[in-house]
């Protein structure tokens, strides 16, 4: 399927976003325009201002529908990934609840879609880098073949650690997320034991699962993200990269090489 003319939308509808959540409802299951907007919101959809509009007037100078179209057809391609519809939109002006933002982009994916916000773009690697991280999650999420329902915190942290190991193999060091080097291993070690350790089989519809993936309040930000990047990090130290093996290797092959990591250091 592919990019989504969204662009086209967006010149109709922009201070309208609720009929532009009325052409998604074929895309969600039972879930009404409102309930739509208000989930993408959460992930950095814009809402309707003079900022955003500038950000809207960006992309379309910047071509990004097209630039995005080509990228995706690289991947899919290159990883053999499914041919699921692709959606552009403006970039919020500040996060949201579980925005993952960096700089000037975010994402959110499903297994059988995916939505891309974004303002403009000095380095268009940067781009690259947020499609290489969501489209990992798409191909893992329907190469598992695993109820979201069933996804746990620990399916949750590596699921996001993968994604951004794969933007290290085809973007390079330069464009990792920050959230990947926001903490010491120290203070990685100390999180793990003190905060995430006991709390691996939270389900996705468990309060406690977004509040240690995403952080906030007494919780370290995005403690998942980066905990999760650690343990994938870890794991491909000692294995070979394999982008096929990365979408199906079960979660708990990373958790017990952590496991074995943490009880071979020295204690201090």
């Amino acid at each position: 399927m592919g990019i989504i003319r969204t662009d086209e939308w967006l010149q109709q509808e922009f201070d309208r976003p609720a009929k532009i959540a009325e052409k998604l409802m074929p895309f969600f299951n039972d879930q009404t325009p409102n309930e739509i907007y208000n989930l993408l919101k959460d992930f950095g959809m814009y809402r309707p201002s003079r900022s955003t509009r500038n950000h809207l007037n960006t992309m379309i100078d910047q071509k990004a529908w097209d630039m995005v179209e080509q990228l995706f057809d690289k991947y899919k391609k290159k990883w053999n990934g499914p041919d699921i519809p692709v959606f552009l939109f403006p970039l919020a002006q500040s996060r949201g609840l579980f925005m993952k933002a960096e700089k000037s982009k975010a994402g959110v994916s499903f297994p059988d879609k995916m939505f891309l916000f974004l303002t403009h773009y000095e380095d268009p690697k940067e781009i690259e880098a947020l499609l290489v991280h969501e489209y990992h999650h798409v191909c893992r999420l329907q190469m598992l073949n695993k109820s979201m329902a069933d996804f746990t915190l620990l399916d949750s942290i590596i699921i996001e650690g993968l994604a951004e190991f794969a933007v290290i193999k085809n973007c390079g060091q330069k464009y990792l997320a920050n959230w990947c080097r926001m903490y010491s291993e120290q203070e990685i070690s100390k999180f793990w034991v003190k905060y995430l350790k006991k709390q691996l089989d939270k389900k996705k519809s468990e309060r406690a699962h977004d509040e240690l993936l995403y952080g906030g309040g007494r919780i370290p930000n995005l403690l998942g993200y980066a905990v999760g990047f650690t343990i994938v990090e870890n794991f491909y130290k000692s294995h070979n990269y394999s982008t096929k093996l990365s979408f199906t290797n079960p979660a708990v092959n990373y958790l017990e090489e952590y496991n074995d990591f943490n009880r071979k250091k020295p204690i201090n």
